[in-house]
């Protein structure tokens, strides 16, 4: 059973993200009416807008290591297949040691991907939890509700009066939260929220509640208007709409519903087309599964939204279409930044950032030693029948921006250590 909770997340991170979002997109709601719009659906569109906005640089540091790990899978390909089969621990020492040499040879780190990954999850999570739950979030729609909640709430035994609503409308999205015998003001706005026109013109002609059906009417109005969209409530489902006209309902507004669906299948499946994609180079079956994994999810998952896009909120929806609609221009953007960066000028930069890193906490310059560099040689060497021309100008180009990573300025740290760095490698000529 979905339910939907007016009641702010509390976990950690992702609860704390949620409110400065929450505050974010209440600020859109009250910007946009100022010049007289009040439409959630639109604020969603422009709050997706900005905060992937916000999220372009860790983009573009998630696909400067794509771009760097394209480069490096051959060579992280030929040490796993050189130990392929061989588990004893000098084997597995070794290979950590050649597999960690390649990532130090182009300045990267094993886990960097990954710490990009972790970053934006809680952001993702966070955006999702605003989106899902409008009420808790964004005041200025809370405050239209508050009317009606202090109204019912003040009715003796509002309780079961709401339960018996929910069950005879179906309303399986919302759950009444308890406090003792009764249900919370948080519940009420969730269950306020949830309701459909048709509803709201219902629940004013409960007999319980017709001292303040004035009262009901018109927070029906306020947030119907809040809530529609293109024809359609957001609080509403896709389904509610192409079920309806079967039974006389508007065909025109069913189409709509079924567009929604329809376009979160369709902008997912271009932001994926966009999206780089490895190369297939290696005939290694491992990574081929894989590859063919990733190509199963890839075809999935864009189905799977439309299929919910049906059953959940038309609001959930529209998040699902500007979202990956936004990702998409991005990623175009993103894309022709990327086919500009050289890798030989990517891995110097890598370098740069890891000596000024290494030298913030006095430490001496980083090096690839004697064994990492055999290691390397060993991992690129030419077979038997063919070229490794690319392979050898790549590994020169990777020293000289190492060399270069040495230059520091006079008397810094990292021109001392440089010092003792020269010193020993003379004495071991001796």
């Amino acid at each position: 059973m979905e339910m939907i909770l007016a009641t702010k997340s509390t976990i950690p991170i992702i609860g704390q993200l949620a409110s400065v979002m929450g505050w974010i997109m209440d600020g859109i709601y009250k910007m946009l009416n100022v010049f007289g719009i009040e439409n959630i659906g639109i604020c969603i569109i422009i709050f997706s807008i900005i905060i992937y906005a916000l999220m372009t640089p860790l983009q573009i540091k998630q696909q400067k290591f794509s771009k760097l790990s394209a480069v490096m899978q051959p060579e992280l390909m030929k040490v796993q297949k050189k130990y392929k089969g061989k588990s004893d621990q000098v084997s597995m020492q070794k290979m950590q040691e050649e597999t960690q040499a390649i990532y130090q040879k182009y300045g990267v780190s094993p886990t960097g991907s990954c710490v990009q990954l972790l970053i934006q999850f809680p952001i993702l999570m966070a955006l999702y939890q605003v989106i899902y739950k409008i009420p808790a979030y964004v005041g200025s729609v809370r405050d239209i509700l508050s009317s009606a909640v202090t109204s019912i709430t003040g009715v003796s035994g509002y309780t079961d009066i709401i339960n018996k609503f929910i069950t005879d409308n179906k309303l399986t999205r919302v759950q009444l939260i308890m406090d003792g015998n009764k249900a919370t003001s948080n519940s009420i706005i969730d269950f306020l929220y949830s309701l459909s026109p048709s509803q709201w013109k219902s629940l004013a002609e409960v007999k319980n509640f017709s001292g303040f059906s004035d009262t009901l009417n018109k927070t029906a109005e306020e947030i119907s208007h809040v809530q529609s969209f293109c024809g359609l409530n957001i609080a509403d489902q896709p389904l509610t709409y192409i079920k309806a006209a079967f039974v006389g309902g508007s065909i025109l507004i069913a189409i709509v519903a079924v567009l929604i669906p329809v376009l979160a299948w369709l902008t997912q499946m271009l932001n994926i087309k966009l999206m780089p994609q490895p190369d297939q180079q290696n005939d290694d079956s491992q990574q081929g599964a894989m590859m063919n994994s990733m190509k199963t999810m890839n075809t999935i998952m864009p189905l799977m939204s439309a299929v919910f896009c049906f059953t959940f909120p038309v609001g959930l929806g529209i998040y699902w279409v500007a979202s990956a609609a936004v990702r998409s221009v991005q990623q175009v953007i993103i894309n022709r930044k990327m086919d500009k960066i050289n890798i030989d000028d990517l891995v110097n930069e890598n370098m740069k950032k890891m000596e000024q890193k290494r030298e913030k906490e006095g430490l001496p310059p980083q090096k690839i030693t004697n064994q990492a560099h055999q290691n390397v040689r060993n991992i690129n060497k030419i077979e038997k029948g063919k070229s490794n021309t690319d392979a050898e100008i790549r590994a020169k180009k990777v020293e000289e921006a190492y060399q270069k990573a040495y230059n520091a300025k006079p008397d810094s740290i990292t021109a001392k250590a440089n010092l003792v760095r020269t010193f020993d490698e003379r004495n071991k000529k001796k």
